[in-house]
Protein backbone atom coordinates (compact mmCIF):
# COMPACT_ATOMS: atom_id res chain seq x y z
CA UNK A 1 0.00 0.00 0.00
CA UNK A 2 1.52 3.68 -0.89
CA UNK A 3 2.19 5.48 2.58
CA UNK A 4 0.38 8.50 1.05
CA UNK A 5 -3.08 6.32 1.89
CA UNK A 6 -2.01 5.24 5.44
CA UNK A 7 -3.19 7.92 8.59
CA UNK A 8 -0.57 7.88 11.61
CA UNK A 9 -3.02 6.33 13.96
CA UNK A 10 -3.84 3.16 11.97
CA UNK A 11 -2.63 -0.28 13.10
CA UNK A 12 -1.74 -1.83 10.60
CA UNK A 13 -1.16 -5.16 12.18
CA UNK A 14 -4.89 -5.92 12.99
CA UNK A 15 -7.21 -6.87 9.97
CA UNK A 16 -9.31 -4.38 8.61
CA UNK A 17 -12.75 -6.20 7.06
CA UNK A 18 -12.44 -3.35 4.83
CA UNK A 19 -9.44 -3.82 3.68
CA UNK A 20 -10.00 -7.60 3.36
CA UNK A 21 -12.68 -6.71 1.65
CA UNK A 22 -10.49 -4.24 -0.83
CA UNK A 23 -8.19 -6.84 -1.28
CA UNK A 24 -10.25 -9.53 -2.63
CA UNK A 25 -11.48 -7.09 -5.19
CA UNK A 26 -8.52 -6.82 -6.23
CA UNK A 27 -7.94 -3.60 -4.69
CA UNK A 28 -4.13 -2.17 -3.37
CA UNK A 29 -5.33 -0.35 -0.18
CA UNK A 30 -4.46 -3.20 2.36
CA UNK A 31 -2.07 -4.59 4.80
CA UNK A 32 0.18 -7.59 5.18
CA UNK A 33 -2.36 -8.57 7.90
CA UNK A 34 -5.04 -7.93 5.75
CA UNK A 35 -4.02 -10.90 3.09
CA UNK A 36 -3.09 -12.78 5.84
CA UNK A 37 -6.59 -13.08 7.12
CA UNK A 38 -7.81 -13.36 2.77
CA UNK A 39 -5.62 -16.19 2.87
CA UNK A 40 -7.13 -18.24 5.43
CA UNK A 41 -10.53 -16.64 4.41
CA UNK A 42 -9.42 -18.24 0.61
CA UNK A 43 -8.46 -21.38 1.87
CA UNK A 44 -11.55 -21.85 3.62
CA UNK A 45 -13.88 -20.83 1.30
CA UNK A 46 -11.81 -20.99 -2.11
CA UNK A 47 -14.38 -18.93 -3.62
CA UNK A 48 -14.56 -16.07 -2.08
CA UNK A 49 -13.15 -13.44 -4.56
CA UNK A 50 -16.32 -14.59 -6.48
CA UNK A 51 -18.44 -13.86 -3.53
CA UNK A 52 -17.26 -10.78 -3.11
CA UNK A 53 -17.53 -9.53 -6.65
CA UNK A 54 -21.26 -10.80 -6.42
CA UNK A 55 -21.80 -8.88 -3.47
CA UNK A 56 -20.86 -6.31 -5.29
CA UNK A 57 -22.72 -6.48 -8.51
CA UNK A 58 -25.94 -6.88 -5.73
CA UNK A 59 -24.96 -3.10 -4.70
CA UNK A 60 -24.78 -1.98 -8.27
CA UNK A 61 -27.82 -3.34 -9.19
CA UNK A 62 -29.94 -2.70 -6.25
CA UNK A 63 -28.44 1.20 -7.00
CA UNK A 64 -29.03 1.56 -10.36
CA UNK A 65 -32.79 0.38 -9.71
CA UNK A 66 -33.43 2.81 -6.77
CA UNK A 67 -31.84 5.27 -9.39
CA UNK A 68 -34.30 4.70 -11.78
CA UNK A 69 -37.03 4.84 -9.32
CA UNK A 70 -35.70 8.74 -8.65
CA UNK A 71 -34.32 8.44 -5.52
CA UNK A 72 -31.77 11.01 -5.51
CA UNK A 73 -30.35 10.51 -2.17
CA UNK A 74 -28.02 7.76 -1.09
CA UNK A 75 -26.29 7.01 2.16
CA UNK A 76 -23.64 4.01 1.94
CA UNK A 77 -23.12 2.80 5.31
CA UNK A 78 -20.31 0.91 5.90
CA UNK A 79 -18.75 2.06 2.78
CA UNK A 80 -15.36 0.17 2.60
CA UNK A 81 -12.98 1.45 0.36
CA UNK A 82 -14.09 3.06 -3.27
CA UNK A 83 -13.48 0.37 -6.06
CA UNK A 84 -14.58 0.91 -9.47
CA UNK A 85 -18.18 1.08 -10.06
CA UNK A 86 -18.88 2.84 -6.84
CA UNK A 87 -22.03 4.09 -5.60
CA UNK A 88 -21.72 7.85 -7.20
CA UNK A 89 -20.67 6.05 -10.38
CA UNK A 90 -23.55 3.91 -11.02
CA UNK A 91 -25.75 6.63 -9.66
CA UNK A 92 -24.74 9.09 -11.93
CA UNK A 93 -25.72 6.66 -15.26
CA UNK A 94 -28.78 7.55 -14.37
CA UNK A 95 -28.99 10.81 -12.14
CA UNK A 96 -25.88 13.01 -12.64
CA UNK A 97 -27.19 15.16 -9.95
CA UNK A 98 -27.46 12.65 -7.53
CA UNK A 99 -25.79 12.85 -3.94
CA UNK A 100 -24.04 10.57 -1.81
CA UNK A 101 -22.83 10.35 1.23
CA UNK A 102 -20.03 7.15 2.18
CA UNK A 103 -20.07 6.64 5.84
CA UNK A 104 -17.46 4.32 7.49
CA UNK A 105 -15.10 3.56 10.94
CA UNK A 106 -12.13 2.55 8.89
CA UNK A 107 -8.87 4.96 9.31
CA UNK A 108 -8.07 3.91 5.30
CA UNK A 109 -11.05 3.85 4.10
CA UNK A 110 -12.15 7.52 5.02
CA UNK A 111 -8.70 8.75 4.33
CA UNK A 112 -8.81 7.06 0.63
CA UNK A 113 -12.13 7.98 -0.25
CA UNK A 114 -11.70 11.49 0.86
CA UNK A 115 -8.58 11.95 -1.03
CA UNK A 116 -10.32 10.38 -4.32
CA UNK A 117 -14.07 12.33 -4.17
CA UNK A 118 -12.20 15.57 -2.91
CA UNK A 119 -13.63 18.81 -5.20
CA UNK A 120 -17.11 16.49 -5.73
CA UNK A 121 -19.54 18.52 -4.11
CA UNK A 122 -22.41 16.14 -4.42
CA UNK A 123 -20.32 13.57 -2.72
CA UNK A 124 -19.16 13.28 1.15
CA UNK A 125 -17.44 11.29 3.30
CA UNK A 126 -18.24 10.68 7.06
CA UNK A 127 -16.06 8.60 9.54
CA UNK A 128 -18.89 7.57 11.82
CA UNK A 129 -19.26 3.78 13.42
CA UNK A 130 -22.59 2.36 11.98
CA UNK A 131 -23.14 1.34 15.77
CA UNK A 132 -24.60 5.39 16.42
CA UNK A 133 -27.00 5.29 13.88
CA UNK A 134 -27.75 8.91 15.70
CA UNK A 135 -24.18 10.10 15.23
CA UNK A 136 -24.10 9.25 11.88
CA UNK A 137 -27.45 11.07 10.76
CA UNK A 138 -26.54 14.18 12.76
CA UNK A 139 -22.87 14.05 10.95
CA UNK A 140 -22.81 17.63 9.57
CA UNK A 141 -21.19 15.98 6.22
CA UNK A 142 -24.49 14.57 5.59
CA UNK A 143 -26.90 17.26 7.59
CA UNK A 144 -25.11 19.65 4.77
CA UNK A 145 -25.82 17.01 1.61
CA UNK A 146 -28.65 15.21 2.25
CA UNK A 147 -32.20 16.36 2.97
CA UNK A 148 -33.94 13.53 5.48
CA UNK A 149 -37.41 14.98 4.35
CA UNK A 150 -37.54 13.64 1.08
CA UNK A 151 -36.47 9.94 0.19
CA UNK A 152 -33.41 8.89 0.95
CA UNK A 153 -32.00 4.78 0.06
CA UNK A 154 -29.81 3.76 3.32
CA UNK A 155 -27.54 1.34 1.91
CA UNK A 156 -26.26 -1.51 4.22
CA UNK A 157 -24.35 -3.95 2.52
CA UNK A 158 -22.39 -6.65 4.01
CA UNK A 159 -22.91 -4.34 6.86
CA UNK A 160 -24.93 -6.00 9.75
CA UNK A 161 -23.25 -9.35 9.58
CA UNK A 162 -20.52 -7.24 10.79
CA UNK A 163 -22.37 -6.62 14.58
CA UNK A 164 -22.98 -8.71 17.06
CA UNK A 165 -26.14 -9.62 18.68
CA UNK A 166 -25.82 -7.88 21.85
CA UNK A 167 -24.49 -4.79 19.81
CA UNK A 168 -28.57 -3.94 18.48
CA UNK A 169 -28.32 -4.77 15.01
CA UNK A 170 -32.02 -4.24 14.80
CA UNK A 171 -31.74 -1.27 16.34
CA UNK A 172 -29.53 0.28 13.87
CA UNK A 173 -32.17 -0.06 11.26
CA UNK A 174 -35.16 1.04 13.68
CA UNK A 175 -33.36 4.22 13.99
CA UNK A 176 -32.56 4.89 9.84
CA UNK A 177 -36.28 4.02 9.49
CA UNK A 178 -37.64 6.52 12.06
CA UNK A 179 -35.56 9.28 10.43
CA UNK A 180 -36.16 8.06 7.01
CA UNK A 181 -39.03 9.96 5.02
CA UNK A 182 -41.85 7.83 3.27
CA UNK A 183 -40.85 6.65 -0.07
CA UNK A 184 -36.89 5.86 1.00
CA UNK A 185 -35.16 2.64 0.56
CA UNK A 186 -33.26 -0.12 2.84
CA UNK A 187 -30.54 -2.14 0.86
CA UNK A 188 -29.36 -5.16 2.91
CA UNK A 189 -26.69 -7.79 1.92
CA UNK A 190 -26.20 -10.05 4.71
CA UNK A 191 -23.82 -13.39 5.51
CA UNK A 192 -26.34 -16.67 6.13
CA UNK A 193 -25.27 -19.77 7.99
CA UNK A 194 -28.43 -21.52 6.05
CA UNK A 195 -26.88 -23.60 3.22
CA UNK A 196 -23.40 -24.27 4.67
CA UNK A 197 -23.06 -23.82 8.28
CA UNK A 198 -19.85 -25.37 8.55
CA UNK A 199 -18.19 -22.86 6.37
CA UNK A 200 -19.87 -20.08 7.83
CA UNK A 201 -18.29 -21.02 11.30
CA UNK A 202 -15.01 -21.26 9.91
CA UNK A 203 -15.46 -17.69 8.08
CA UNK A 204 -16.75 -16.23 11.96
CA UNK A 205 -13.63 -17.62 13.61
CA UNK A 206 -11.51 -16.19 10.87
CA UNK A 207 -12.88 -12.97 11.33
CA UNK A 208 -12.37 -13.00 15.26
CA UNK A 209 -8.62 -11.37 14.63
CA UNK A 210 -10.21 -8.80 12.53
CA UNK A 211 -11.57 -5.20 13.51
CA UNK A 212 -15.16 -6.56 13.60
CA UNK A 213 -16.76 -10.01 13.28
CA UNK A 214 -18.82 -11.97 10.85
CA UNK A 215 -21.82 -13.13 12.43
CA UNK A 216 -24.11 -15.22 9.78
CA UNK A 217 -27.58 -15.41 10.48
CA UNK A 218 -30.57 -17.31 9.49
CA UNK A 219 -33.23 -16.12 6.58
CA UNK A 220 -36.03 -15.26 9.14
CA UNK A 221 -33.53 -13.26 10.94
CA UNK A 222 -32.34 -11.19 8.33
CA UNK A 223 -36.03 -10.53 6.92
CA UNK A 224 -36.41 -9.16 10.57
CA UNK A 225 -34.22 -6.22 9.34
CA UNK A 226 -37.54 -4.82 6.96
CA UNK A 227 -40.00 -5.13 9.85
CA UNK A 228 -41.22 -1.49 8.56
CA UNK A 229 -40.36 -1.66 5.20
CA UNK A 230 -42.07 -3.09 2.21
CA UNK A 231 -39.47 -5.82 0.36
CA UNK A 232 -39.31 -4.93 -3.17
CA UNK A 233 -39.60 -8.53 -5.76
CA UNK A 234 -38.09 -10.80 -5.87
CA UNK A 235 -38.14 -10.39 -2.20
CA UNK A 236 -34.82 -11.46 0.22
CA UNK A 237 -32.94 -13.83 -1.68
CA UNK A 238 -29.38 -15.08 -2.56
CA UNK A 239 -27.74 -11.50 -4.14
CA UNK A 240 -26.89 -13.66 -8.19
CA UNK A 241 -31.05 -13.65 -8.20
CA UNK A 242 -31.95 -9.99 -7.06
CA UNK A 243 -32.98 -8.75 -10.19
CA UNK A 244 -30.17 -10.63 -12.31
CA UNK A 245 -28.65 -8.67 -15.30
CA UNK A 246 -30.40 -9.74 -18.89
CA UNK A 247 -28.93 -13.05 -20.21
CA UNK A 248 -27.73 -13.79 -16.63
CA UNK A 249 -27.43 -17.45 -15.97
CA UNK A 250 -27.25 -18.52 -11.48
CA UNK A 251 -26.52 -21.77 -11.03
CA UNK A 252 -26.49 -22.92 -6.99
CA UNK A 253 -27.05 -19.52 -5.83
CA UNK A 254 -26.72 -21.11 -2.32
CA UNK A 255 -22.78 -21.00 -2.50
CA UNK A 256 -22.74 -17.33 -2.60
CA UNK A 257 -23.78 -17.80 1.12
CA UNK A 258 -25.55 -13.83 1.12
CA UNK A 259 -29.05 -12.67 1.27
CA UNK A 260 -29.95 -9.17 -0.68
CA UNK A 261 -32.89 -7.59 -0.45
CA UNK A 262 -34.45 -4.17 -0.92
CA UNK A 263 -37.13 -2.48 1.41
CA UNK A 264 -39.21 0.73 0.74
CA UNK A 265 -40.60 2.92 3.89
CA UNK A 266 -44.68 3.38 2.81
Amino acid sequence: MDSEWIPPEVDSRRPSVARVYDYLLGGAHNFASDRDLATGLLRVEPRARELARANRAFLRRAVRALAEDGVAQFVDIGSGIPTQGNVHEVVREVDPHARVVYVDNDDVAVAHSRALLAGDDRVAVVQADMRDPAGVLAAPELKGLVDLSEPVAFLLVAALHLIKPAEDPAGIVAALREAAAPGSFLVVSHLTHEARPTKTAAIGKLYDRATSPAVSRSHAEILRFFDGWDLLDPGLVYVPLWRPDEGEAVTDPERFLVFGGVGRRA
